[in-house]
């Protein structure tokens, strides 16, 4: 028998033969995968040897859990797709399935392979279908560090969350040339990082690929392996923690103090600026925190914060994560006349997300819930667990509305102020209690240890 040293002589005479006789180069960046994705040492490399697939793919342990990468190599042929590049990637997001692992996509390609012709189209279509088959059965993470473009723009929103890197990410339907002819757009504005952000096309940017791929690692760490799984429970804040009076001070405050400390990662943040949803820990368990921003427009909900609270709701629920959702809100904005349908067609997909969520949800009412905003997130048969602050308002009508409305009599009489008052007071938390509307009224400060508490009770743990 050959002794091993000589056969990994001429292992390395072989492969470095089938390179051109240069060692395979590793795509950008991923020579840092131990430091910035991967456990140290622990990442191995499937199809090394495919030199055509101008990509690399593999496997490692993201805190001691599997996970897959699929990742374009720039420096071959510009990480151009074609048949071998979608066969790699079928293969690795197969064996992703098999394993109940996520997958990480590192998408950075200057596009496809023209001359494979029409099987090039086909080479997309096999990857995208088998994208879309495994989407709600493992997470999948895109980091865009380089141009996302065309047919390749579908790896973005295929993805359950995609993160861009500042500077180099491009993400556009059509090349930056048709772009300008067409529309004379320019596309180093349209298809940037922060435009994606703006626009709800990616959730998260990162100043390079190692922080993009870092913040990969904390997102794996946070979401169960697959649907199949629950996601990891780690302990590492007090339960009992007090919420301060800074809490209170805006949505954004008060969804952060909720989550444990150092655990929350906000998604889609310049995107529906009417409200807030954030990956976090509460209590040891990663749930989806969701806050509406009563520091503007008195927390009224526009057509893109419904998107994205709907489109936030069913990735939780896809993944059985709890649901908390914090309510300040006087219901619906009031759109202009173009705005309307967007504005009712997203509401309806925000009220149907929830109602047809079978995951935990609790709600807190912590200030108004008019109208919709009740509806929607605290109704009966809406939240398994629903709490309120003492001074929240949960009525059809804001107060003053609803004084304009019935009170119209006496405000010739009266200070219209004392009838406000008095119709809030009618409306409080302890009103809504005593009708069933709420489960409890509860003492600020000790929000998350009743939310905890109720988490605890809904899941057994």
């Amino acid at each position: 028998m050959m002794e091993f040293q000589e056969q990994l002589r001429l292992l390395t005479q072989r492969k470095t033969a089938a390179d051109g006789g240069v060692q395979a180069q590793v795509p950008e960046g991923t020579a840092r995968l131990g430091g910035t994705l991967f456990d140290a040492g622990s990442f191995v490399e499937i199809g090394a040897l495919q030199a055509e697939a101008n990509c690399l793919t593999g496997h490692g342990l993201v805190n001691g859990r599997p996970a897959y990468l699929i990742a374009q190599d720039p420096e071959a042929s510009g990480g151009a797709m074609g048949q071998a590049q979608a066969a790699k990637m079928v293969r690795a997001l197969d064996m992703a399935e098999r394993a109940c692992a996520p997958v990480v996509f590192l998408l950075n390609s200057q596009g496809a392979k023209v001359l494979e012709g029409a099987q090039v189209l086909g080479a997309y279509a096999d990857v995208f279908t088998r994208m879309s088959a495994l989407s709600g059965v493992c997470p999948m993470l895109a980091v865009v560090n380089g141009p996302c473009v065309g047919a390749a723009a579908h790896f973005v929103g295929l993805a359950d969350i995609a993160i861009a890197v500042e500077k180099s990410a491009v993400v556009l339907p059509a090349s930056a040339s048709v772009l300008h002819a067409v529309h004379g757009v320019d596309a180093k504005t349209v298809g940037t990082a922060d435009a994606g952000l703006r626009q709800g096309t990616v959730a998260l940017t990162s100043p390079d690929e190692a922080a993009a791929l870092a913040l990969a690692a904390a997102l794996v760490d946070l979401l169960p392996s697959s649907a199949m799984d629950m996601a990891p429970f780690v302990e590492g804040d007090d339960l009992n923690r007090l919420l301060d009076d800074a809490a209170a001070g805006s949505g954004l405050h008060l969804v952060q103090a909720m989550a444990d400390h150092g655990t929350g990662i906000e998604l889609y943040a310049p995107y529906g600026k009417r409200a807030h949803t954030l990956l976090a820990r509460v209590g040891g368990r990663t749930c989806g925190i969701i806050s509406t921003e009563f520091a503007q427009e008195a927390g009224r909900l526009d057509a893109a914060s419904c998107d994205k609270i709907a489109r936030f709701v069913r990735f939780c629920d896809t993944y059985d994560l709890h649901v908390l959702t914090l309510i300040d809100s006087e219901g619906l904005d009031v759109p202009t006349q173009d705005e309307q349908p967007w504005l009712m067609r997203a509401a309806s997909d925000m009220l149907a997300a929830y109602a047809d969520a079978s995951c935990p949800k609790v709600a807190v009412v912590t200030g108004n819930a008019i109208g919709t905003a009740y509806v929607a997130f605290a109704g009966r048969s809406v939240a398994d667990v629903t709490y309120a602050w003492p001074a929240s308002v949960i009525s059809p009508l804001t107060k003053e509305a609803a004084v304009q409305t019935f009170e119209a009599d006496q405000i010739k009489d009266t200070d219209r102020a004392t009838l406000e008052a008095q119709y809030a007071q009618e409306a409080d938390g302890l009103h809504a209690a005593q009708q069933g509307l709420v489960d409890d009224v509860i003492d600020p400060a000790q929000t998350r240890k009743y939310v905890i508490a109720a988490m605890e009770m809904l899941d057994g743990r």
